[in-house]
């Protein structure tokens, strides 16, 4: 794109004098943008003509303005007319892992993500199993659930809910429930990268594999960090925090994934929890580091 404005410049220096006409170079190519429905293009081309055509800026933005609330309704009216499930986007992975701390095994995992994003609520649904036996030996068992409906306030506003279920007698419960409430944001959305921040309120319960039960009030914090490097490697960092005066659990992702084909990928992730105060006989910090083929669909 930077190669085309450069050759084009002549041309454009000379179509410049009617201040009421965008100039022809730069016309095609935000034509070509915006049919591609690149909006990262099309803001290179807004600088640009600033830039090179200050007397078609006025022009050039609102051409592009009716393009981009246009191409907003046309998304609303989809979101208003597609069906429950033409909404919903998921992502399969499976893969090994290796564990240290409480244990030291290799085994298997999968994880299943689904996601629907409507004009106004957006749903997330996570399924997570871990499981490894050995000589008919269960060493590693671990079950989450955890469900998640957003109501969206504005572009990067939403009110949120989530409710979660862990089950991992390695770590020291038969059945762990959270439920939290809050606020959450989005400060960076871009072409190549999404920051999402989340805050709020929480309850949890937990049944230890001792028999005893625990119940506090706390607050819940996560992060979610999606960087494309490139069109074929994407960076992830996902974080989330409970905080409470009994246990508190930190939680940590970072993952790197790279397309193989079609909708099939490769990912490298390692994971570290850490319980603030974990039942006797348990270690606080736990790391699984998996190797997986992520398929999304």
């Amino acid at each position: 794109m930077r190669i085309l404005l450069f050759l084009a410049a002549p041309l454009l220096l000379a179509n410049t004098s009617d201040p009421e006409t965008i100039p022809q170079p730069i016309r095609a190519m935000l034509d070509a943008a915006m049919e591609a429905g690149s909006d990262s293009d099309v803001t290179v081309l807004m600088r640009y003509a600033r830039g090179v055509s200050p007397e078609s800026a006025e022009a050039v933005a609102t051409l592009v303005e009716t393009w981009r609330t246009e191409r907003r309704r046309a998304h609303e009216r989809e979101l208003r007319q597609a069906g429950f499930f033409e909404l919903v986007k998921g992502r399969a992975e499976l893969g090994g892992y290796a564990t240290t701390g409480n244990t030291h095994t290799t085994g298997l995992s999968g994880v299943l993500d689904m996601r629907r994003e409507a004009l106004k609520w957006r749903h997330k649904l996570r399924l997570q199993v871990d499981y490894q036996e050995s000589r008919g030996v269960i060493s590693r068992e671990h079950y989450l659930a955890a469900y998640e409906p957003n109501y969206k306030i504005d572009d990067r506003s939403y009110v949120y809910g989530a409710a979660q279920f862990e089950s991992d007698r390695f770590l020291g419960y038969d059945e762990r429930y959270s439920l939290s409430a809050g606020f959450g944001y989005v400060p960076v959305r871009g072409s190549g990268l999404t920051v999402e921040l989340e805050l709020g309120p929480a309850f949890r319960q937990t049944n230890f594999t001792d028999g005893t039960t625990e119940g506090t009030v706390g607050g819940r914090g996560s992060l979610d960090l999606d960087w494309k490097l490139s069109p074929t490697i994407t960076f992830l960092q996902n974080a989330s925090a409970y905080i409470q005066n009994a246990n508190s659990t930190l939680l940590s992702k970072t993952a790197v994934r790279a397309k193989l084909f079609g909708p099939v990928s490769g990912q490298l992730s390692y994971q570290l929890q850490y319980e603030s105060a974990p039942p006797a006989g348990s270690v606080s910090t736990d790391t699984t580091t998996r190797a997986s083929v992520v398929v999304d669909f």
